[in-house]
């Protein structure tokens, strides 16, 4: 099929290199914001496994082709992608209308961006007559396995109310979807609501989690074997049952938001996500407060270690990640901070600049721990798992380590002389003898 996609977000990335990788023809329209010299040169997309390569590839035997902002597009198009950022709403509209003017005979318009519930049909009406159609294809892109989340799906959720446009888009998804039907067919709305009610769910339970991770620590109980008991119920399940230091992305916080604008906007205050939106925005202050009780407040002057800056680990963004809370909040107690991420560091550079509490590391993560009274665990790079133990004592002035993330057993950790706290866990070094 001939396919005129436009976003520079990464579903319109995954999008183009997916689609144009199984011999589709594909006419990739990045945003004016970021153009393809400046998409190929970003580092979120660097680090995607596969993505890069594969957009090449496309590139190389013509089935992907990339305008520049002078192109001239296709006279004649079936589909017409669209993967644009919320912001981008208002330009959804206008391309439909440009696409649908310029050529005669059948259009189908695939929504994959998260716009507010109800668009996909609004953008069904500026396709002017004839055999026109809108669908709504959530995107369901997982940062970090972008590649792997698009070809190999676990499912999509595609919204439809056409027969003619269920059977266009099975077909355009054809090789993606032959090993079991992945398609899961609802209206058009039940599909937009249905992307940020998954969204608004994941993220009441990780607050809810962080919630009983602060009540265990008071009361002295380890929050693993809260976990562990709650996640044995089979009406509860272990997926996103884990407490952590706050969640953040350019997607999952931005679709949060965008749910709770939905609520708003119908008339419906919703007090459990105004609730879930605090609760983490609390959570990201979570280690800083654990630092502060166990300097018993004097951090001025003080060197701390962060591993770990990126939201997620696989990914180099760091937008509305905890991070940037306890950066903020270092600082304004004078503390300076020595922080690793194998991938985040050129983002962290981008948005605080050259400070001078800052210094930023990308290699031996070690490196960041020479001279620091203590290390924060931010982000679970899988390589930030098992450390080197006797090392990390050795460096370590005040020997104290702050979970963030859980991913440590504590009494192994006291077991080599290092105070643990984590998120509703805690040992200390007497405790194991």
């Amino acid at each position: 099929m001939r396919i005129e996609l436009h976003g520079s977000e990464l579903a319109a990335a995954t999008a183009a290199a997916a689609l144009s990788w199984v011999g589709h023809q594909v006419h990739w329209v990045p945003h004016e914001t970021m153009r393809w010299p400046a998409l190929r040169a970003a580092d979120w997309l660097r680090r995607e496994p596969d993505l890069l390569a594969r957009l090449e590839d496309g590139l190389e035997q013509g089935t992907l082709t990339v305008a520049n902002g002078k192109d001239i597009a296709p006279q004649r198009v079936d589909i017409l992608w669209l993967a644009l950022s919320p912001e981008q709403r208002e330009e959804a509209g206008e391309l439909a209308a440009r696409v649908a003017e310029r050529q005669e005979g059948p259009l189908t318009l695939i929504n994959n961006s998260t716009f507010p519930v109800g668009e996909t049909e609004r953008l069904e009406a500026r396709l002017k007559d004839g055999d026109r159609r809108a669908v709504a294809l959530v995107d369901m892109i997982e940062e970090g396995r972008a590649w792997a989340s698009f070809t190999r799906p676990g499912r999509w959720l595609l919204g439809c109310d056409d027969e003619g446009a269920e059977a266009q888009v099975r077909e355009l998804l054809r090789a993606f979807n032959r090993r079991r039907d992945v398609i899961q067919l609802m209206p058009r709305r039940a599909a937009e609501l249905t992307k940020l009610a998954t969204i608004g769910m994941l993220a009441t339970r990780i607050s809810y989690m962080n919630e009983i991770a602060g009540l265990a620590d008071s009361l002295g109980v380890d929050v693993e074997y809260v976990r562990q008991g709650m996640g044995a119920d089979s009406r509860i399940g272990y997926e996103y049952l884990y407490p952590g230091c706050g969640f953040g992305g350019p997607h999952f916080s931005r679709d949060l938001m965008r749910l709770a604008d939905v609520q708003e906007a119908s008339g419906r205050h919703s007090a459990l996500l105004e609730q879930v939106l605090d609760i983490n925005e609390q959570k990201k202050e979570t280690l800083f407060r654990k630092l502060w009780t166990h300097f018993h407040g004097q951090l001025e002057g003080r060197t701390l270690a962060i591993w770990g800056a990126a939201f997620k680990p696989g990914s180099a963004r760091i937008d509305h990640a905890p991070v940037l809370t306890l950066l903020r909040a270092l600082w304004a107690q004078g503390v300076h901070v020595r922080l690793h991420d194998p991938a985040a560091t050129p983002a962290v550079r981008e948005e605080v600049g050259e400070h001078p509490l800052l210094t930023l590391f990308d290699g031996d993560p070690y490196a960041a721990c020479d001279g620091a009274d203590a290390l924060m665990l931010v982000t679970e790079w899988k390589h930030y798992w098992n450390p080197d133990w006797p090392r990390l004592a050795e460096l370590l002035r005040e020997r104290l380590l702050l979970d963030g993330r859980n991913i440590y057993d504590p009494f192994h950790v006291a077991g080599w002389g290092l105070v643990y706290r984590g998120i509703g866990r805690r040992a200390d070094p007497r405790s194991t003898r």
